[in-house]
């Protein structure tokens, strides 16, 4: 008996669909799908660590591009490694590239080239949007993203976060802020 064909699909924001790589991989015949909208910056994302504990020995994981797995090199090899490992096949449909655990050094050597390659796209993307933000800045265009808090949640917050052992975690979860917009919003002064 064969295992399942599973597939694996990711866009990096909400606003962004998966349109496009669900048509490459139709013709797959996926028993199952995981899908995430959000950053490939790393591999803690929901529907991968779903798709990682439902494959099994005998599945094969079929995605659209390797950007779309990872999109630096350690966690695109770390991934293919550890399923290949479990003796699951992995294919990336753009490249047409299979990877079965077997010693393929042609495969191997493609894995990271193409995988550098999309690790080098995401810096450019990332250095593009710095030296965007900056020139915007510099022109009095941008300002930063929207507030996410109105003053009077503002004082509220920053009055409970000076209390004695309040718990800043606690306190950022019901603001839905992180902690990190937390202590920003506790510095300012009103």
């Amino acid at each position: 008996m064969s295992g399942q064909v599973v597939g694996y699909a990711r866009v990096s924001t909400l606003h962004q669909n998966t349109v496009r790589q669900l048509e490459k991989l139709k013709i797959e015949k996926l028993d199952i799908l995981f899908e995430d909208k959000v950053s490939g910056k790393d591999v803690e994302r929901p529907q991968l660590q779903a798709m990682l504990k439902h494959v099994r020995k005998g599945d094969t994981v079929v995605v659209a591009s390797m950007d779309r797995l990872a999109r630096n090199l350690r966690d695109l090899r770390t991934l293919v490694d550890d399923l290949t490992d479990q003796g699951i096949v992995v294919r990336f449909l753009k490249e047409n590239l299979v990877f079965t655990g077997d010693a393929n050094s042609t495969a191997r050597l493609m894995l990271n080239i193409m995988g550098a390659v999309a690790e080098f796209e995401r810096e450019l993307i990332l250095e593009r949007q710095r030296e965007g933000i900056a020139i915007g800045k510099a022109e009095g265009r941008y300002r930063g993203g929207k507030a996410k808090l109105t003053p009077a949640q503002v004082k509220e917050l920053q009055k409970r976060a000076k209390q004695e052992g309040v718990n800043k975690a606690a306190l950022a979860r019901e603001f839905g802020i992180s902690r990190e917009t937390l202590y920003q919003y506790a510095r300012v002064k009103m």
